[in-house]
């Protein structure tokens, strides 16, 4: 297995050097957000996620195994367990509001109208999968990490990794064809 890119980092981490935390967490935080936000759904649960991974990578820093995982593996596997925590609260009743949907799906510049619809309805079929085909899709589509990585983060086969995007996407393009005017 090749040397890990962050093992300088994390080793540094593991004895309580707070510069390597800020270096790491100001280079991981932007996927760290955008996994969180496409799981949940909203920019405040997913403030609270990342500020939680943070806090985790510097007091389990030393709990990653090198040799066994990257450390983005493992990181992924920490946002994408606190994002299922957080889902599974009876307590998560708050609507996704506008303000949400407008972070949410903001990838760059405006594409107009036209651009905007499409990423919320985009966004609200993602939301509407079911939790690993959702996961299986941000993983490899938006956070661009290979199947194989993927699947590791998953902890699932890559075989049934391609399974769960090829249902993910039957469903997104099931709901994305349907004339948005007649529901």
């Amino acid at each position: 297995m090749t040397v890990d890119p962050d093992d300088e980092l994390v080793q540094a981490i593991g004895r309580g050097d707070p510069r390597a935390l800020r270096t790491l967490v100001e280079s991981k935080l932007p996927r760290v957000m955008a996994l969180a936000r496409r799981m949940l759904g909203n920019r405040a649960d997913a403030e609270d996620v990342a500020q939680e991974a943070c806090l985790r990578i510097w007091r389990q820093a030393t709990s990653w195994r090198r040799g066994t995982a990257r450390f983005d593996t493992w990181v992924h596997r920490v946002v994408l367990n606190l994002c299922y925590d957080r889902l599974r609260r009876p307590s998560r009743t708050r609507p996704v509001t506008d303000a949400d949907l407008a972070t949410l799906t903001s990838e760059g510049p405006g594409e107009g109208d036209a651009g905007e619809q499409r990423r919320v309805r985009v966004e609200e079929a993602l939301q509407a999968l079911p939790p690993r085909q959702r996961e299986a899709i941000v993983l490899v589509y938006y956070q661009e990490l290979s199947n194989i990585e993927a699947a590791r983060t998953m902890e699932v086969s890559v075989d049934a990794l391609e399974s769960l995007l090829a249902r993910g996407r039957r469903a997104l393009q099931a709901v994305l064809t349907k004339d948005p005017a007649h529901g």
